[in-house]
């Protein structure tokens, strides 16, 4: 499975959580904190189409003034699905996955900044099924992708799961692994979502 393929499965995941969020949930509190359900939607959306223009050649300064911009409309399941398919056929492009992008963290080939995108909607799916009351088992085939490959996936970027020395202002602490626990629990506590 190469790295667009990753992506897509990732956001079927996520896309089938959110298709169950009921019209009463979306104020609901979720796993990252000061973000309801509504919040973490846009900023798995808005996120998929700012990487979508990182790779077409846009900057870091863009994407940090956009990153908390409404991308959900009227229909965010809609938007969503948009969104996942104009970030994969951006990646999809001839010379995508190798091209160096402004990274707000730090310059990535596109092939890292998608891994990112991939981890992260993996990790939001969770949230947001935990918000939700929905079922929390994610894709285990990712998973083991993500439990594998987390130290490369991050490494070397100032804001990171993988360094106890990070700042922590975009990933939770990780906390200390548990002896046998499975690789989601250990996927999900590197990234600071178990206590």
């Amino acid at each position: 499975m190469d790295i667009v393929e990753r992506f897509c499965r990732a956001g079927d995941g996520f896309g089938r959580v959110l298709g169950a969020v009921a019209p009463d949930q979306w104020g609901r509190p979720t796993p990252c904190p000061d973000w309801d359900v509504h919040r973490l939607v846009n900023h798995v959306v808005r996120g998929n189409l700012n990487y979508r223009d990182l790779v077409r050649g846009a900057s870091a300064a863009q994407f940090l003034r956009l990153r908390d911009a409404d991308a959900l409309g009227q229909d965010p399941v809609a938007a969503f699905a948009a969104s996942v398919r104009e970030c994969a056929s951006a990646f999809a492009e001839p010379g995508a996955v190798d091209r160096v992008v402004d990274y707000p963290l730090g310059p990535l080939t596109g092939a890292r900044a998608l891994a990112v995108r991939t981890a992260d909607t993996v990790v939001h799916t969770w949230d947001l099924a935990r918000a939700t009351g929905a079922d929390e088992e994610l894709d285990a085939e990712l998973i083991g992708w993500i439990d594998e490959h987390r130290a490369q996936i991050y490494a070397d970027l100032p804001e990171t799961p993988a360094d106890a020395a990070s700042t922590h202002r975009f990933f939770g602490p990780a906390t200390a692994p548990v002896v046998g626990e499975g690789p989601q629990d250990r996927v999900l506590r590197w990234m600071g979502r178990l206590g």
